[in-house]
């Protein structure tokens, strides 16, 4: 869902200016009104009422805005104008393009092209790493009118021959300085040269550094440049109020659970600066009766999605991101965001509060400042002019913790079995993409392991285990239905020889001779074992003890 229609849940719940334009007043088609009516979207929100009557004349654009101000709503309307659906003469190749810089941006401006353009038939595709080719290409094959991907699968599959670029005469570049941080500038680039000329190119942005300003002249045709909403050098949404507490990195986890029991809390997310930190919260709070999942780039496309699901669902109402992974998410009832590592700047900062207060909604940030990250700190609160150059030291019994946030004195570290309402994340499924493996295993849903480990349990007690031998519980039967092979045994030895008593069985089975006491019966003498040498200092071979002498 866009980032207007999160903000309003389908509904219009989300405060809307007086003066507000509607959708048909700025110019957009009957059809695409009816479809966002249907979502609860009726007034534009500021960018939308810039950017719409600008994008509508077909001219290229600027839009300086970050997300949460609705902006995918003020390029989107402007690509439905401009395609065909099916009914309409369209032939199934892209005439559309939206590039972003990361998998959940992706689907979420899919979603929301989606629901603008379900009334007419407008296909709608996203395209992204991660998961397998097959499914993407045979959507490619049916047709779409607009593309929505990430840069590195969509040369991919144009270098495959998958995917034709020659018919996109509209793009849109969201959150270009993402893509620039991420290092995908030069795919981007690359994905610009084989477009036509003659298109229209919008480009969006948070933040409007040099090479984004270079692209930017490099590529679009007098440009109009619009500001809408707060940026990084504007300062963070006002209406979330920011709290910044200098903490000790082993108090950190301590105060997170009371934050998590505070007044009103709805849907939280976690920000940390490494994927095994993400981990390791998201285990701790799980382990403290919290319903959290974690979501990081060592995660597959599949489990990432699934967590995010869980998330919106509210299956779980905690997730802990690292900010590449977070990016895009756009989560209706996000009400607290904490920083439990201190941001690198200003607009990593304002990017990661930016989840919540989102589309008119109010929210809490609440930033941990270490001993170490105070420098930086200062810096971002001068940039940005938070008034807050020293946050003031504060642990999980420091009473200001409780009277800031609307904490009850009464909550300890653990989250009381009774207020364990929430199904968590096992009671999400997680898809098969295609795309392999998570680079680490899920540590969201340990539970699933150990049934696993139960179940394996139970089978060796039923003597169901395949390959078992019969003292371990086999039937048997499972050695002779793969074949003539026969259970590897184990060799008793003592002083590395084997045992007399058992030569004749492990010569029989493995060796394929006939038995040492066949062999005796006719009057021979049975093959000597191979004797093994101990060797003293590295020298040669010493005598042999009493129990070889034995066994020989």
């Amino acid at each position: 869902m866009s980032e207007q229609t999160q903000g309003q849940s389908l509904a219009p719940t989300a405060p809307v200016r007086p003066e507000a334009p509607t959708f048909a007043a700025l110019g957009a088609r009957q059809e695409t009104v009816e479809a966002l009516a249907v979502a609860g979207i009726t007034h534009a929100f500021a960018i939308q009422e810039y950017a719409l009557p600008i994008a509508l004349r077909g001219v290229d654009l600027i839009g300086q805005a970050p997300t949460g101000t609705g902006k995918t709503l003020g390029f989107g309307i402007p690509l439905l104008e401009r395609v065909f659906a099916p009914s309409e003469g369209g032939d199934g190749l892209p005439q559309a393009l939206v590039v972003v810089p990361t998998r959940e941006l992706g689907l979420q401006v899919a979603k929301d092209l989606d629901t603008a353009g379900r009334t007419r038939g407008v296909r709608v595709l996203p395209i992204y790493g991660g998961v397998a080719y097959e499914p993407q290409v045979e959507a490619l094959r049916k047709g779409v009118e607009i593309l929505v991907g990430t840069p590195g699968r969509l040369l991919d599959l144009a270098k495959q021959k998958h995917l034709r670029l020659d018919r996109v005469h509209a793009l849109v570049l969201d959150e270009a300085d993402r893509m620039l941080d991420l290092g995908f500038l030069d795919d981007v680039e690359k994905i610009l040269a084989m477009l036509p000329e003659d298109r229209q190119t919008m480009l969006f942005s948070a933040t409007m550094p040099d090479p984004i300003v270079a692209l930017s002249r490099r590529f679009l045709r007098h440009p109009i440049t619009i500001h809408a909403g707060h940026t990084a050098e504007t300062g963070p949404n006002p209406q979330t109020r920011q709290l910044a507490y200098r903490t000790h990195s082993l108090n950190k986890i301590e105060i997170v659970a009371r934050i998590l029991q505070a007044e009103g809390r709805g849907l939280t997310m976690i920000f940390t600066r490494t994927k095994r930190a993400a981990d390791r919260v998201a285990e701790d709070l799980d382990f403290r009766g919290f319903a959290v999942a974690a979501v990081h780039g060592d995660l597959g496309q599949g489990a990432r999605e699934r967590a995010l699901r869980a998330f919106r669902s509210g299956k779980i109402d905690t997730l802990v991101a690292t900010d590449v992974a977070a990016r895009g998410i756009d989560v209706t009832g996000v009400t607290h965001v904490i920083n439990y590592d201190c941001p690198e700047d200003q607009d990593t900062y304002t990017h990661r509060i930016g989840r919540t207060g989102r589309a008119g909604a109010t929210g809490v940030a609440v930033t941990f400042v270490d001993w170490d990250d105070v420098p930086r700190w200062r810096i971002i609160d001068k940039t940005l002019g938070l008034d807050m150059p020293e946050p003031p030291e504060t642990y999980h019994t420091s009473a200001h913790l409780y009277t800031d946030l609307d904490i009850s004195s009464d909550v300890t570290g653990t989250l009381p079995t009774a207020e364990r309402t929430r199904a968590g994340l096992s009671a999400e499924a997680e898809e098969d993409l295609g795309g392999g493996r998570s680079r680490r295993g899920d540590r969201g849903d340990r539970g699933s392991r150990r049934g696993e480990g139960r179940s394996r349990e139970r089978r060796r007690g039923r003597g169901g285990d395949a390959g078992a031998t019969p003292a371990e519980g086999g039937t048997g039967a499972e050695a002779a239905e793969e074949g003539t092979r026969t259970p590897r045994r184990r060799r008793r030895r003592r002083g590395g020889e084997v045992v007399a008593g058992e030569l004749s069985a492990v010569i029989s089975t493995e060796g394929g001779a006939e038995p040492a006491a066949a062999t005796a019966a006719e009057g021979e003498a049975p093959a000597k074992p191979r004797r093994r040498r101990r060797r003293r200092g590295g020298g040669g071979s010493g005598t042999g003890t009493p129990a070889e002498a034995t066994a020989d």
